[in-house]
């Protein structure tokens, strides 16, 4: 998900990480199958603003890198 360019939407297709990463994501809404939008992106791997469903999300840019995502 950190390639992402900014205002593009993907899917969600894999959590590559633990189940406490997982669980973590989940509560969130972020799952695979799951539509989001990146909406901004900081410099020199900063945290991440993404949009799921009608929440504004910030991730760091370690648990965004774990998120694999598809083009739509």
């Amino acid at each position: 998900m950190t390639k992402l360019k900014q205002n593009t939407k993907a899917k969600v297709t894999e959590i590559s990480g633990g189940a406490c990463l997982q669980g973590r994501l989940m509560s969130m809404g972020i799952y695979p199958g799951r539509e989001i939008k990146k909406l901004s992106h900081f410099a020199l791997r900063g945290p991440i603003a993404i949009k799921v469903g009608r929440s504004v999300l910030a991730l760091g840019f370690g648990m965004a890198r774990r998120i694999t995502v598809e083009i739509q």
